[in-house]
């Protein structure tokens, strides 16, 4: 990865966005037939996290522990079974269709999938502009053909692309193109969803370098979603680490990479892969079974498979507290585990 990493000090202005207590919940049928149960999959588990102004918050852990599930209930895309979601002091979760699409100017999002988030059968300036007519930004067809012209090059694209088709385009300029749509109506939150896990890794840079300058120039604030720990440590401020559903860490980035306290950062960060071959492996490697999704256990949702999980650990869910200021653990035997960089 060659992107230029992150040197802005963590923010202390108020959070621009805010998630209490968010939780959602999934039905699904077990057995075939009438017969068949309903069974509960609990995808994300009383989450609370804030973003200040101008911070990139990225959220990992493994596929499957509720990491895009959390990006798309920070932005409504789906309902949530319980809490709230609190933009610039309003409660995204209590606000009518009606007001929830005004909202859409202020809090926006850029996919994973390249190839499956632009309709093919549209021209870029129509994908890009689309937003702009819906919300009446450009008094005509032609000022909006030249906001899209601005905003092509703001994202490294000739504006003579504009008339071209995604399939006439790579991997990178069509999440080039996503991001420009993202930023059309000048949003101040974005959700990037795994934004370059798409990616050739030369590529992956230029997009996250990219994600960087529009967010200086702008004053942007990210939710950015990904498992690759390479890429969250050039673009993030903090880092919160989901397993299962749950945030069982979360802290400024040094000190999450530096000396993560949760034995699951633990071992998940021992699992990136080692550039210098030379240098001994410190892969912690994890026994035991995950829980499943539909039988969650009353206590920790890590106790299965941590090395230090006692009685209490099976039985009392450990609550996310302040290990050191601003860094907080969700563990009763946290302790802190230096790894070498």
């Amino acid at each position: 990865m060659n992107a230029q990493a992150s040197t802005r000090p963590a923010p202390v202005a108020e959070p621009l966005i805010r998630a209490e207590g968010l939780s959602k919940v999934f039905s699904s049928k077990t057995g075939l037939g009438f017969g068949g149960k309903r069974a509960d999959v609990r995808a994300v588990d009383t989450v609370s996290l804030e973003v200040a102004r101008g911070e990139t918050l990225a959220v990992v852990g493994e596929s499957g522990c509720g990491k895009s599930t959390l990006g798309r209930l920070m932005l409504r895309l789906i309902e949530p079974s319980a809490g709230k979601v609190l933009y610039d002091g309003e409660d995204l979760t209590q606000l009518s269709p009606r007001g929830m699409r005004a909202m859409r100017r202020h809090v926006q999002m850029i996919f994973q999938d390249p190839y499956g988030s632009l309709s093919p059968r549209r021209s870029v300036a129509d994908i890009i502009a689309e937003p702009m007519g819906v919300f009446g930004i450009g008094s005509s067809a032609r000022e909006r053909r030249e906001m899209v012209a601005d905003l092509l090059t703001q994202v490294g694209l000739p504006p003579r692309y504009m008339d071209r088709y995604p399939r006439q385009f790579s991997g990178g300029q069509r999440q080039r193109i996503g991001i420009a749509r993202a930023i059309a109506l000048g949003p101040s939150f974005i959700v990037a969803d795994e934004p370059v896990s798409a990616l050739d890794v030369s590529v992956q840079a230029q997009v996250i370098n990219l994600m960087q300058d529009l967010q200086q120039k702008r004053g942007l604030s990210y939710l950015f979603i990904a498992h690759d720990l390479a890429v969250v440590r050039h673009i993030a401020d903090r880092v919160a680490v989901m397993y299962l559903g749950r945030i069982v860490e979360m802290g400024p980035k040094d000190a999450i990479y530096r000396t993560p306290h949760h034995p699951y950062t633990q071992a998940l960060l021992s699992a990136a892969p080692e550039p210098d071959p030379d240098r001994p492996s410190r892969r912690i490697i994890l026994q035991g079974d995950v829980p499943s999704p539909t039988n969650m256990p009353s206590g920790c949702a890590f106790s299965s498979r941590c090395p230090l999980a006692q009685d209490i650990c099976r039985q009392e869910r450990p609550p996310l507290r302040d290990e050191l200021p601003g860094h907080q653990v969700a563990c009763h035997f946290a302790r802190p585990n230096p790894i070498p960089v």
